[in-house]
C-alpha cells in the first residue's frame, strides 16, 4: 500500500511517531533503495522511538494482509491485462505497472471521499522531532543518516501527496514511481492512454474500494 492508505489505519492516533513509523519503510526506500533495516524487534529506552518502531511493524503486517488479499491479487492483474495497450514500446513491467496503479488509485480514493486528508498526514510528520527520528535510524543501523533526512525535508516541504486527489494526476504520479528505475518509461502518447485507463478503473472501484480496508482492520485487531 501506498503512504495515505497506510495512514488510514493510524488516522485516529494522536502519535505522530506512530504515524511516522507505518511510512517509515517506504520513506527510507524512497530516499535510498539501498537502504534496508529491520528494526522489528528492538526496543529502545525512549517510547517515542519504540512508537516508530510499532509503526513500523503495523506497515509490514498491513503490506503482508494486502499483497496476500483476494482483492489486490484481482485488481491489480486486471489493471495489469488493461494497461498493456496503452504502454506498448514501454520498458516497464506490466505487473509492477498493475501494482503500482492499484496502491496509488487507493490513496486518490480515499482523498476523495473524505476518509483522510493528505494535510492531517503532514501535521504528524511535521510534529516528529528530527533527533527522535535520527535516534531510531542509528538505532536501527543506519549510519549515515544524511540522505534520508534530505529527502524527508523535500517530501515534507512538496506536499505532493495532496496531488493525489486529482484523477488526472495519477497517471502522472505513476511516471514518477516508475521513473526511479526507468529514465524515459512512458511517451505522451502511453501517459495519455495509462489517464483513461486509470480513469475509468477508478470509477468501477469507487463504490466497493471500503471492503479491502475494512478487511485489513479487523486482521489487524485480531492481532493487537
Amino acid at each position: 500500500m501506498n503512504f495515505l492508505s497506510h495512514f488510514y489505519f493510524d488516522r485516529e492516533t494522536t502519535d505522530c511517531y506512530q504515524v511516522l513509523g507505518t511510512v517509515m519503510p517506504d520513506l527510507l526506500k524512497n530516499a535510498d533503495k539501498n537502504i534496508i533495516l529491520h528494526p522489528e524487534k528492538l526496543k529502545h529506552p525512549d517510547e517515542r522511538v519504540n512508537s516508530i518502531i510499532r509503526g513500523w511493524n503495523t506497515h509490514l503486517e498491513v503490506d503482508r494482509y494486502f499483497h496476500g488479499s483476494e482483492f489486490f491479487l484481482l485488481h491489480s492483474h486486471e489493471l495489469k491485462k488493461r494497461l498493456l495497450p496503452a504502454i506498448q514500446g514501454s520498458p516497464v513491467k506490466p505487473f509492477f505497472l498493475g501494482h503500482i496503479a492499484l496502491e496509488l488509485i487507493l490513496d486518490n480514493l480515499l482523498l476523495t471521499t473524505g476518509r483522510v486528508t493528505a494535510d492531517g498526514f503532514y501535521e504528524h510528520l511535521d510534529g516528529c522531532r528530527e533527533a527522535v527520528v535520527n535516534d531510531f535510524l542509528t538505532f536501527a543501523g543506519l549510519k549515515e543518516t544524511a540522505v534520508f533526512f534530505k529527502f524527508y525535508a523535500e517530501f515534507k516541504r512538496s506536499k505532493y501527496l495532496n496531488t493525489y486527489a486529482q484523477t488526472k494526476e495519477i497517471a502522472y504520479a505513476l511516471k514518477r514511481i516508475c521513473m526511479r528505475v526507468w529514465r524515459d518509461p512512458f511517451t505522451t502518447e502511453n501517459e495519455a492512454e495509462m489517464h483513461d485507463v486509470l480513469t475509468a478503473y477508478r470509477g468501477g472501484l469507487a463504490d466497493g474500494f471500503m471492503d479491502i480496508f475494512d478487511e485489513i482492520e479487523k486482521k489487524l485487531i485480531r492481532t493487537t
